[in-house]
């Protein structure tokens, strides 16, 4: 283990939690269980037994607390791996409604340039509190701007307070405008001070054992912004340690064809030539993955964060998410940055991934399932994480119930699995990370929200009137 950060099972004594009678308990295990009337049991954060409510009685008079979740299904926590917190700051701005990619950023990089560690804090509070809200209980953060003193310990700081799991994402741009990248010089860092904290941050933080809280992943922002040095270093750096890589790759048509005139190649040839590929890499988005680099990042287990509502959003294209799962190429689902797609919802996510498949590729393209699949064990998988993302013995205990007895249900209960998805977007009733109960009753535990919201739309209005 790296860091200061400890196992679960040494930060909080022995608890023990028994969750029973969900209608039907989703457990994503190997033979993709559904288990009517379900149950389950937890010491410690972790997962001890998964059955029938009557299969798993004996465990009543020794649990802590028992939950009856009657009219609800269970399922394994929802894993976002891909997000730009910061960004909730800047949702729906009207300069930067109406644009793709490349003149959506131009249009906010003056914006973000005025962020200030309480602002980082604060949205990344908010962000989170929305995707627990919505059922995720482990999510990344790509936090790649640092102006006026902010750091990524701010993040960190809002995830310990919140309680969510979390792999935070070191960002990086090193390539201004004056050097023929496309952010503007005054938010670039030198490569120097990138590649030193980073390396700060991973000693500080990171927690490379089953069941870690925090881990810490190296992320240049994209080809675009950062040098081919650098990505080489940082790919080395994460190496010597054991982390995790992650930036952007093929986009949009521009991605691409900023990749072809500056560097010759494809993004997925790029990133072969710098060596990000791997099962230790996942990349942001790959809309425009061609074939070639389909069958590279399958061969190699390099991962994919699907942002179906970001790449409608900025009209960035369909990714080929069914080729890509029939090729063996790990997917996960993202959320991406709240200014371009404006919600953390990881069901809405699930959601559109599946119609946007459809559109693309026909009704067969996806099922919800697959989907579903897709936002717990596949997000998982992407992360390099095997302890989350199913329901069983063993993994780490965090799960999400929602109501069924609801309107957007009304009508869906003859598959309430499938309902999930095909239906209106829920909100969780029940949110349990690392064997801590999280959301309840569809409120937050952890923290009371609405003083948080209050600053942080005044720092939103801030950054905004200060043009």
């Amino acid at each position: 283990m790296t860091g200061q950060m400890m196992s679960g099972a040494a930060r909080r004594p022995t608890r023990s939690l028994l969750v029973r009678n969900a209608d039907v308990l989703v457990t994503m295990d190997d033979a993709r269980r559904e288990i009517a009337h379900g149950a389950l049991y937890v010491e410690d954060g972790r997962i001890v037994a998964v059955g029938a409510s009557a299969d798993l009685a004996e465990h009543a008079d020794a649990a802590d607390e028992v939950l009856d979740l009657a009219g609800h299904i269970v399922i394994p926590g929802l894993v976002n791996t891909h997000h730009h917190m910061f960004q909730s700051l800047t949702r729906a701005l009207p300069a930067a409604q109406d644009a793709e990619l490349f003149s959506w950023l131009s249009s906010l990089y003056p914006v973000w340039a005025r962020l200030t560690p309480p602002m980082i804090e604060t949205s990344t509070l908010v962000a989170m509190a929305e995707l627990m809200l919505s059922g995720c209980t482990t999510s990344s953060d790509h936090l790649y701007i640092y102006p006026n003193g902010c750091r990524l310990d701010d993040s960190i700081a809002a995830a310990q307070r919140i309680g969510m799991r979390f792999h935070a994402s070191r960002g990086s741009m090193s390539v201004g405008r004056s050097a023929g990248g496309l952010p503007p010089d005054e938010v670039v860092e030198s490569e120097d001070a990138i590649l030193a904290d980073t390396r700060r941050l991973i000693e500080t933080y990171h927690d490379d054992g089953r069941y870690a809280m925090l881990r810490v992943a190296v992320a240049p922002c994209s080809p675009f912004s950062v040098s081919r040095p650098l990505m080489r270093e940082s790919a080395a750096l994460a190496r010597s340690y054991g982390v995790s890589l992650h930036t952007h790759l093929a986009e949009n048509v521009h991605d691409v064809a900023y990749s072809r005139e500056k560097f010759s190649m494809t993004p997925a040839e790029y990133a072969e030539d710098l060596g990000w590929v791997g099962h230790d890499v996942w990349h942001a988005h790959c809309v425009q993955l061609d074939d070639a680099g389909i069958a590279l990042f399958a061969r190699t287990g390099t991962g994919v964060a699907h942002c179906p509502c970001s790449n409608m959003r900025l009209a960035s294209g369909i990714a080929p998410v069914r080729r890509m799962r029939d090729a063996g190429v790990p997917v996960g689902l993202g959320v991406d940055g709240s200014a371009s797609n404006d919600g953390a919802q990881m069901l809405g996510e699930a959601r559109q991934a599946l119609l946007l498949q459809r559109v693309g590729y026909g009704p067969s393209a996806l099922t919800a399932r697959d989907a579903l699949e897709m936002a717990t064990r596949g997000g998982a998988r992407v992360l390099g994480r095997d302890d989350l993302g199913a329901l069983a013995p063993g993994m780490a205990a965090d799960f999400v119930a929602f109501d069924l007895r609801t309107p957007q249900f009304a009508g869906a209960l003859q598959d309430p699995v499938a309902a999930l998805v095909f239906c209106a977007p829920a909100q969780a009733a029940l949110s349990v990370i690392d064997g801590r109960v999280v959301v309840r009753e569809g409120r937050l535990t952890t923290l009371e929200i609405e003083p948080v919201l209050e600053r942080h739309n005044r720092y939103a209005r801030a950054l905004v009137l200060a043009d």
